[in-house]
């Protein structure tokens, strides 16, 4: 299952939540929390399952999130992709040919403009708007960006994924597991 097919990405924050998603049809997977120590084993362990990881680089416990980390988790840890806020590790996964997946926090209308300029820059893969609860500024970002839309962040229902995919979200991320399993075909 490529991304593009994958409707719902869910995102873990422990191993055995990972472990769960084994038997699942889900190939991508987001990893929230991790730490340093942990990073190399847990990749291994998901692709020896069939499973890419996508981890949040700014999550990661012991590691500062910036070019540098960047670059050792694209060719030391090698997993699917990055998540990230920041312009710098998105351009240094860009660069190692891995998914870079932007991450921004739609607070107001300053912070949006300032995301715009951002994009123009950084030209990430895709784009993970939060929260994912607000469709109308799903479809204008993804209108305005031509960048295909993840949504995130206070998803807690089917209705809300239903409406952040109505509005042109290419996936919706979620930490429920009830979703997981509601959308697991």
């Amino acid at each position: 299952m490529s991304l593009q097919e994958q409707r719902i990405l869910p995102a873990i924050r422990k191993i055995k939540d990972l472990e769960k998603l084994f038997k699942s049809n889900y190939t991508y997977i987001v990893m929230l929390d991790s730490h340093i120590g942990q990073l190399k084993s847990v990749v291994d362990l998901a692709r020896a399952n069939g499973k890419k990881l996508l981890l949040h680089a700014d999550l990661i416990e012991g590691l500062k999130n910036d070019e540098y980390a960047a670059e050792f988790l694209c060719q030391s840890i090698r997993p699917a992709g990055l998540v990230s806020t920041r312009a710098n590790v998105i351009t240094k996964t860009k660069q190692n040919g891995l998914l870079a997946i932007q991450r921004l926090f739609l607070l107001d209308s300053s912070a949006l403009d300032k995301s715009y300029t951002l994009l123009e820059r950084t030209r990430p893969d895709f784009i993970e708007v939060l929260p994912g609860v607000i469709p109308h500024m799903i479809t204008e970002v993804k209108e305005r960006s031509g960048i295909p839309i993840f949504a995130g962040g206070l998803i807690r229902s089917v209705n809300d994924v239903e409406l952040a995919l109505q509005a042109g979200a290419t996936a919706v991320t979620t930490s429920d597991t009830e979703l997981w399993r509601h959308y697991d075909s």
